[in-house]
């Protein structure tokens, strides 16, 4: 099936050819534009990322960034969640026209901004481990237990292994902190990433104007000399804000959308006001607590819920759109995770 392809939003209001010179993955990606908007897009046959092996989501994700870094050269760019296509240009202006407020107002936040990704590990974890060892708290553990008759016990080696690695994690935190106040002096917004394993101390995104980049690299360098070569520092960027602001498209069947409004007895003109009160005074009825003796309940008071969450995301806002003539076949929702 022939789709179109996005990857992110611009600001622009005409239509207009990319030249990304590099791959032929690059070949013919151009904007649709709405008003003074635009997606960035390209032709493509319809692929479901969620069910193909983890090697190819990968090389569809590279392919994916980098078309969005290279347009990043020119424009401030909203990227959108990999595997976000269109059915048409039609549809396209559609999920454009839907989450313009949203994208507008984030393309503002974006302008002269970029991301930059910092990890920081310990260069020897058993040299780190082996210095931690020598803690006097745990050096005055380890030389009771082994004055002991016995020995040291397995359930010894357990207590001192607990201890060093609360010590250990008290030494990431504390660098970690560090790291961070540092940081945060030369940056706007920071999120934090999961640390990936027992080397790593510090991984998190960093949202910065881009005239500070020089003060930002100053800082880092400061902070790698500061821990004598015992840390090693990645950074990468700059990025399009992909931490930070990440755009999907959603989109909901209108039979979903005529049962929810059916369940909850709501009209095509509610409000999402109206759904909150529709949907508290049903579980109130419904709510298995209440209705202890009824086999029924639970299923009712679940289906209920579904209905407001479904509802909930197809309003606009305070109004929910009026009604299925607006769209072809499904309710688009546009989402910014922020």
């Amino acid at each position: 099936m022939e789709c179109k392809y996005i990857y992110g939003i611009i600001e622009a209001s005409e239509e207009k050819l990319f030249d990304l010179c590099g791959s032929a993955a690059y070949e013919k990606v151009h904007t649709i534009p709405y008003q003074d908007i635009s997606a960035v897009a390209s032709d493509s046959s319809f692929v479901e990322y969620t069910t193909l092996p983890k090697d190819q989501v990968a090389r569809y994700l590279l392919t994916h960034q980098q078309v969005i870094e290279k347009i990043m050269d020119s424009h401030a760019i909203i990227p959108m969640r990999l595997g976000t296509y269109a059915f048409n240009k039609g549809e396209v202006k559609e999920i454009l026209c839907k989450g313009r407020r949203k994208f507008k107002d984030i393309l503002k936040k974006i302008e002269n901004k970029i991301e930059i990704d910092v990890a920081a590990t310990w260069n020897d974890l058993n040299s780190t481990i082996k210095e931690v060892g020598e803690v006097q708290e745990i050096r005055e553990l380890k030389e009771k237990l082994m004055s002991r008759p016995g020995g040291v016990s397995v359930e010894d080696q357990i207590k001192i292994g607990s201890l060093l690695k609360s010590v250990l994690n008290k030494k990431r935190e504390k660098i970690s902190s560090e790291i961070r106040v540092a940081l945060e002096r030369v940056s706007i917004d920071l999120k934090a990433h999961d640390l990936m394993d027992d080397r790593m101390i510090f991984n998190a995104a960093f949202f910065i104007d881009k005239v500070r980049k020089n003060e930002f690299e100053k800082e880092l360098d400061a902070l790698n000399e500061s821990y004598g070569g015992k840390i090693d520092f990645r950074c990468v960027g700059p990025l399009p804000p992909y931490s930070f602001y990440t755009a999907e498209v959603k989109k909901i069947p209108f039979s979903d959308i005529e049962w929810a409004k059916e369940k909850l007895g709501l009209n095509n003109m509610a409000t999402k006001e109206d759904i909150i009160k529709a949907y508290r005074s049903k579980a109130g009825i419904y709510h298995p607590d209440k209705n202890i003796n009824s086999s029924d309940a639970e299923r009712q008071f679940n289906e209920i819920f579904r209905a407001y969450k479904i509802l909930l995301e197809y309003c606009d806002g305070n109004a929910c759109l009026p009604g299925e003539k607006e769209f072809s076949q499904n309710a688009i929702v546009v989402k910014v995770r922020e």
